[in-house]
């Protein structure tokens, strides 16, 4: 069930209330920029008692720790590894957040709260950067099996693509996120990593889910990919990131994500568009 809107930022919460809170939810957390963009949101849009955290959850204190929060608090981040239990412990959902089987936004609504996937805007936002706007009939490769890679195959569905070869370690581990490909409409088949350079050569778009470390000894191979999207953004660049700059290909980086999953959160927890410009330019500042 799907929220009928979000909090109302202009309508006080009660008389006890003298400001709004939101946080990012993970561990670890202290790495996290999403602080960066959403505060510089809330100071674009003249929120001037709104203020933005990080709150270290390790795995299974989700629900706990957001339980206890008082009503100021309008809305909640979620990183790894937290994001199924936010799907679990919401009131409502949107059809995308199950579709994913996780969520990385928590939206207080009057009976509760709402889980979305806003990472599908992420990796949407990321590839447009690439020029990546149409890819009706495509063949794409996703790198990893884990929880991005789901939001990143409902993203390359809603772009087009039909072919995906998810490359990943073992079978087995991977079948839910296969399965959530084929629920998308996607033609996914299983591909082991000694055969990334085949499958990457005919891609038209390669989206990496896994740590740089991880993908480092592939990096080449993935490289014949005229596209890349890396999600991660710290350390950067990464091998994966030079590898395809060295061989003249498009890359775009984990802070594009970060960056265009954040604006579907602050229009969530606001109810206002949100600053694109303001937030772009304060994650500048901040690298």
């Amino acid at each position: 069930m799907v929220a009928d809107k979000p909090v109302d930022a202009d309508k006080p919460l009660d008389a006890d209330s003298v400001r709004r809170r939101a946080a990012v939810l993970g561990s670890p957390i202290e790495h996290s920029k999403s602080p960066i963009l959403h505060n510089a949101a809330f100071a674009a849009l003249g929120l001037t008692d709104w203020s933005y955290d990080r709150i270290e959850c390790p795995a299974g204190s989700l629900a706990a720790l957001v339980s206890g929060l008082g009503p100021e608090w309008v809305g909640l981040s979620v990183t790894m590894p937290g994001k199924v239990e936010a799907l679990e412990f919401a009131t409502e959902r949107t059809p995308r957040a199950v579709a994913v089987g996780s969520a990385n936004t928590l939206v207080r609504t009057p009976t509760g709260w709402l889980a979305d996937c806003t990472d599908i805007d992420g990796v949407i936002g990321a590839l447009h950067e690439l020029g990546a706007d149409d890819l009706t009939g495509g063949r794409c490769v996703v790198v990893g099996a884990g929880g991005t890679a789901r939001p990143a195959l409902v993203a390359l569905a809603s772009l087009g693509v039909t072919e995906v070869a998810l490359v990943a370690r073992d079978r087995d581990r991977a079948a839910d996120t296969i399965e959530c490909g084929h629920n998308a409409g996607l033609d996914v088949s299983f591909t082991a990593f000694s055969s990334m350079a085949d499958v990457a050569a005919r891609a038209d778009v390669l989206v990496s889910t896994i740590p740089a470390a991880a993908m480092a000894p592939f990096s080449e191979a993935a490289a014949a990919a005229p596209r890349v999207l890396d999600v991660i953004y710290n350390p950067w660049p990464t091998p994966l990131a030079t590898a395809v700059q060295e061989r003249g290909g498009s890359v775009v980086g984990g802070l594009s994500m970060l960056l265009n999953q954040a604006y579907g959160q602050v229009e969530l927890f606001t109810g206002k568009p949100a600053p694109k410009a303001a937030m772009m330019a304060a994650l500048a500042a901040a690298d």
